[in-house]
């Protein structure tokens, strides 16, 4: 271990791509210090406090959104238009074609439209965020043309952090989007922690204790059920051509039990918010009809219940959705039986296609139980334990597990790959 440890500092590569890393973690949280223009600072702070949604986002961009950053939107549109991508290639068999059977350059051109509905969509939801908190009183009265020019700040942060994240994955280590959601997460953990510890009184040590507890088997749940996997024997026919043999190996497919990682989460998150902006847009409408239906839908939709409900469905539906788009078993069916290989004890063809998408049903099953009680989990501990300083979940914790778990593989295969050399 301490050998991998020294040759990540040691080699000129890994050390290069770390330090690449480290300063663009650096301008994001720089970036996440610098508030917009006209933001009453009081009125704010009680307006994250007295909302739970908007509290959670607020973890995931780092902080930005409460301090109404240039960069409060994070990578939140970017991520917006992926899902749209995703949902439009279930409906357009072009662009499932595109994204499943062209390899890398199909997925490249699904990534650039994603990138070109990023700039509309952070318009959009700037306008509605700007919107939102001038009902709230957050922002002072504002001209016209500093309207216009608060949004396109917005919007040009978040397409820089899209931007940032793209450079790290291509020249750094890892998923770039999901390094800077991790970043943000754990920029708000010495804050929480701070208040949980020296806010509380030596009655609520107990609890704290329980909670540290409890977090350090949600850590240990979350690595088994992300690293678990169901592997499928295949065995390659024999063919001679010659006087040689070939093929007559024995090797598994692996299929993971959450197939579709943290995107699930990130998905439902996403979709949850767009709801609450628009009925509290609609709720500083003139109209008193308009006002007084949409303060009953936002009471319903703030409802803890309510909103763990839709959250865990949301989440449920979200896991199947992605483990479909991204895995298919007739393609891998296919696959297999063109290069002679085929599962022992099953016909080739369709009954294999048959078999995988079996197997794959019962393990997604159980990866979105999971995924959905990981989400909904803050608000349990909440009700347990009483402190709403944990704002740091199981939503975050699965988050922050899996991306350091992706990071430490892309760390040892660059290790594995420079000790051959």
């Amino acid at each position: 271990m301490w050998q991998k440890i020294k040759l990540i500092f040691t080699d000129p590569d890994l050390r290069k791509k770390i330090f690449f890393i480290l300063g663009i973690l650096a301008v994001f949280r720089v970036g996440a210090a610098i508030p917009i223009p006209g933001v009453d600072h009081g009125r704010l702070e009680a307006f994250f406090s007295g909302n739970q949604f908007f509290g959670l986002l607020n973890i995931f961009s780092g902080g930005a959104m409460e301090n109404l950053s240039i960069m409060m939107l994070g990578v939140g549109p970017y991520i917006t238009a992926s899902i749209i991508m995703q949902l439009l290639t279930m409906i357009f068999p072009r662009l499932k074609e595109m994204y499943q059977e062209e390899g890398e350059a199909g997925r490249q051109k699904v990534n650039q439209y994603s990138r070109l509905a990023t700039v509309p969509l952070a318009a959009l939801q700037g306008f509605a965020l700007m919107s939102l908190l001038k009902g709230q009183g957050v922002l002072g009265d504002l001209s016209f043309f500093d309207q216009v020019t608060n949004i396109i700040i917005i919007t040009a942060g978040s397409i820089l952090l899209m931007w940032l994240g793209e450079l790290m994955s291509e020249y750094g280590i890892g998923n770039g989007v999901s390094i800077l959601i991790f970043a943000g997460i754990i920029a708000g953990v010495p804050q929480s922690l701070g208040q949980t510890i020296f806010a509380s009184d030596i009655y609520q040590l107990p609890i704290i204790l329980g909670f540290a507890v409890a977090a350090v088997l949600v850590v240990s749940a979350v690595v088994v059920i992300t690293e678990g996997q169901r592997p499928v024997p295949i065995s390659y026919a024999r063919r001679i051509r010659g006087s040689r043999m070939y093929g007559g190996v024995s090797t598994y497919l692996p299929l993971k039990v959450n197939q579709a990682g943290v995107i699930p989460i990130i998905f439902a998150l996403s979709i949850l918010l767009f709801p609450q902006m628009i009925v509290n847009f609609l709720a500083g409408a003139n109209n008193p009809v308009v006002q007084t239906l949409a303060a009953a839908v936002l009471n319903f939709l703030n409802s803890p219940w309510v909103y763990a409900a839709l959250y865990f469905i949301l989440v449920f539906l979200f896991t199947y959705f992605y483990t479909a788009v991204t895995f298919d078993p007739d393609a891998i069916s296919s696959n297999l039986q063109k290069s002679g290989a085929f599962v022992p004890g099953i016909r080739p063809g369709k009954p294999t296609s048959e078999f995988l998408y079996k197997i794959l049903n019962r393990i997604t099953l159980i990866g979105a139980l999971f995924l959905g009680v990981i989400a909904v989990l803050p608000l349990a501990m909440r009700a347990i334990t009483g402190l709403v300083t944990l704002t740091i979940g199981g939503t975050a914790l699965l988050i922050v597990v899996s991306v350091v778990l992706e990071t430490i593989k892309q760390v040892e295969a660059q290790i594995v790959m420079r000790s051959y050399e």
